[in-house]
């Protein structure tokens, strides 16, 4: 194995413009063999256009990359894959109705006479995945498969084709805990073979955890590179955002008003019995594990999913939502966990997405008022500050974080009484991390009532006025913010709230 300070990689004044924006302007990275290099930046910094460089996927307009110590130009993700670079991205690239060995080896499948030896793939797909210690069925199809597993795959599949250097885009996004530790565990694993490590987080902790070194970008130009062993998490936020961000807890406003939302003994598709109330300017958040069925109760509250027993009342009244449209007309939104799937026309142009909820208002038998849709879009685009090209672009274009505003700003075109925010800040940088926190604190002090579902549970604390903890489908406690901890919040959470107040007691 080469020694751990010898560079594999080098890359340096690698530029990429795409019309009159910079992705990437004249940046350098280097990493050494058997090392994890972290990269990190707020959306938009130029990550994603550096790995998709790397990895073939689009070619740069200057600069030089050198890996294993010769200057490499891929015009293709299979140019370089077959020198030794594969990438993990963060929306995995598997065929869901394919079976595992199909994925493993989609473009080296084991054929004479153009007949498939599937005994031989099987076997080699085994052979592939006991690197990476994962133990399922070669004919087992991926669609089967946890998020996981499926991203045990993708690196098995990288390491059959013999990468020396894997890209993993935040890989950890759809992670639980324990399955977070085990990919960490895999990470040293292949650092103990000689294999280098990009790794790419907004989870500033974990980075600081599995990486050797710490690359920061920022509006596409590189900032510095810090020794992990001495850096903090603030001294690499202050390097992302260019100044210091306020993290200390959101407090919200003290005083909240009477009771717009009171569920009682509510069940539906994944729940039962769920009661809770949320006021005027409160922000009550639901917290609880993967499939405790937080998201299920608040979609059949807007209509999304059929009530099958219990009562909702709205502003006093009892109602029954048919569709979201009902939901909508009665003054509530929501911004759903999967932008991109439930919120957003990719393709579509921005302004289009964020009118889209106030159409009625800005149209005239069947014709869109397009100066007063500018005017309003232009208003909201300032308000929460979307970086844009124009708002003609394709909401595609954009990043992550900038996508979730452009969700928020749809939605905060109707004024809500109540707006339901699932995991608002999945996949945001803290950049734009905090200025959504801070959007959620001026809602509320302007009267909006807000139910907040976040499975980061320092989140949680620093937001809620309350905590609703759901378990397996049922409410297993409601805690005033004051009170709560993340050690209860998860003894809650796992059904074991009995055990723990015993201990807290004693």
């Amino acid at each position: 194995m080469a020694q751990q300070n010898q560079k594999l990689l080098v890359v340096d004044g690698v530029s990429k413009r795409y019309g009159g924006v910079h992705a990437l302007n004249h940046v350098q990275f280097d990493l050494n063999y058997g090392e994890v290099h972290a990269l990190v930046g707020e959306n938009g910094a130029g990550k994603s256009t550096l790995i998709k460089v790397l990895g073939g996927i689009v070619p740069r307009d200057a600069g030089t990359i050198t890996f294993e110590g010769r200057e490499v130009v891929f015009s293709s993700p299979a140019e370089a894959l077959d020198a030794g670079i594969a990438i993990i991205h963060q929306e995995l690239s598997m065929m869901p109705s394919l079976t595992v060995m199909e994925n493993l080896f989609m473009s080296q499948m084991h054929s004479r006479y153009g007949i498939l030896n599937w005994n031989t793939m099987a076997q080699r797909a085994r052979e592939a995945m006991a690197l990476v210690d994962l133990h399922v069925s070669p004919s087992a199809l991926v669609r089967d498969l946890s998020i996981s597993q499926r991203q045990m795959i993708e690196i098995a599949r990288a390491l059959s084709a013999n990468a020396r250097l894997i890209i993993m885009d935040e890989p950890n996004s759809s992670l639980s805990d324990a399955e977070t530790e085990r990919l960490f565990q895999l990470i040293r694993s292949l650092v103990e073979r000689g294999i280098s490590i990009i790794y790419v987080s907004h989870k500033i902790d974990e980075v600081l955890t599995i990486s050797n070194r710490i690359t920061v970008f920022r509006d596409g130009s590189y900032v510095g590179t810090v020794d992990a062993a001495d850096a903090t998490e603030d001294t690499v936020i202050n390097m992302m955002v260019g100044r210091a961000l306020d993290r200390s807890a959101l407090k919200g406003t003290d005083t909240v008003g009477e009771t717009l939302l009171d569920v009682r003994q509510l069940t539906g598709k994944g729940f039962a019995d769920v009661s809770f109330n949320v006021r005027k300017g409160e922000v009550l958040a639901f917290s609880g594990l993967v499939g405790a069925g937080r998201s299920e109760v608040l979609r059949t509250v807007f209509g999304c999913e059929r009530v099958q027993a219990g009562e909702i009342l709205f502003d006093g009244k009892a109602v029954h939502f048919r569709s979201p449209a009902d939901a909508i007309r009665h003054g509530m939104a929501m911004v759903q966990e999967d932008r991109k799937v439930l919120s957003l026309f990719m393709e579509m142009q921005i302004s289009h997405n964020i009118a889209m909820a106030e159409l009625p208002l800005i149209n005239r038998m069947g014709i869109i008022n397009e100066r007063r849709e500018q005017r309003r879009v232009a208003d909201f685009v300032e308000k929460l500050d979307i970086r844009l090209s124009n708002i003609f672009a394709p909401v595609s274009s954009l990043s992550g974080g900038n996508q979730q505003k452009t969700v928020l700003a749809r939605w905060l075109t109707t004024a809500p009484k109540l707006l339901i925010l699932d995991e608002p800040t999945h996949g945001v940088d803290v950049g734009a991390k905090a200025e959504i926190y801070e959007l959620i604190r001026t809602l509320a002090r302007q009267g909006v009532a807000i139910i907040l579902i976040s499975s980061e549970l320092p989140e949680v604390l620093a937001l809620a006025h309350r905590i609703v903890v759901m378990c397996e489908g049922r409410v297993t406690g409601i805690l005033p913010h004051q009170s709560a901890t993340e050690e209860m919040l998860m003894a809650y959470a796992t059904g074991v709230q009995n055990d723990f107040r015993k201990t807290a007691a004693s």
